[in-house]
């Protein structure tokens, strides 16, 4: 989840709360716990540009404030360079989004591989019940053919509970992961099974990074993909990335 409601809740008289004796980030970090939005904040330090101080939050996020906390703002801060605009914010996004799935074993992950050594690797956050996910699931086969290992993380969108969670469940819980991913992403109904299984954490992290939807696909990089991207382009865009 973006944290566009931030702007809603910033007009608020502050200033008698804040010390100018405060540092930067004792400052900002008051700020931020006086608007009770239980942001978690990962690291607080100075941009690129003069003055303004950067909020890295756990999962990616990044928020721009004044030193004293009292001026903060969410957007893309961009270096232009050579004529052409960079985007650091979103390098900077990206960066936090790859350390959050590199905290996942690929044993807690449906993994799907090309048969010679891979070339690059997407992770994606997928749903059984999703069409378009049924429809890149279709393509995986092109993808390992391309040189792309594809990583599958559970995010059931109609949360715990749902259909499509207990079909994740049942997937991460039968013996052979993939044949059951196959059949599922066949809309064909698994039997019931149980077990000690990551699906509620990955679905959490996916809401902590900014997963809405799916397919949600994250390339080597962290750069995240929103929906579905036909097999060439991808594989392009994962090579790229790499």
């Amino acid at each position: 989840m973006r944290v566009t409601r931030l702007i809603a809740g910033l007009a608020l008289g502050l200033a008698s709360t804040i010390s100018l004796a405060d540092d930067p980030d004792q400052a900002i970090r008051k700020t931020l716990d006086a608007l009770q939005l239980g942001l978690p904040i990962e690291s607080i330090g100075e941009s690129p540009m003069t003055g303004i101080y950067q909020v890295q939050l756990k999962g990616g996020r990044m928020l721009y404030t004044s030193a004293d906390g009292q001026y903060l703002m969410q957007g893309y801060l961009y270096h232009v360079q050579n004529g052409k605009p960079v985007n650091l914010t979103e390098q900077a996004e990206s960066r936090s989004i790859a350390k959050e799935i590199n905290t996942i074993p690929t044993s807690e992950m449906v993994v799907f591989s090309p048969k010679e050594p891979a070339k690059a690797h997407i992770t994606v956050f997928t749903d059984t019940d999703c069409g378009y996910c049924q429809k890149l699931h279709s393509e995986v086969p092109e993808l390992n053919r391309r040189g792309i290992e594809v990583r599958y993380v559970a995010f059931p969108r109609q949360g715990i509970g749902s259909h499509g969670y207990n079909s994740l469940v049942s997937v991460w819980c039968s013996k052979d992961r993939q044949a059951a991913m196959n059949k599922a992403k066949s809309r064909e109904e698994l039997p019931a099974a149980t077990c000690d299984n990551p699906v509620a954490k990955q679905f959490e992290l996916g809401q902590l990074i900014g997963v809405n939807g799916t397919p949600a696909i994250v390339l080597g990089n962290g750069q995240m993909i929103p929906g579905y991207q036909p097999a060439p382009q991808l594989a392009k865009l994962a090579l790229e990335a790499k």
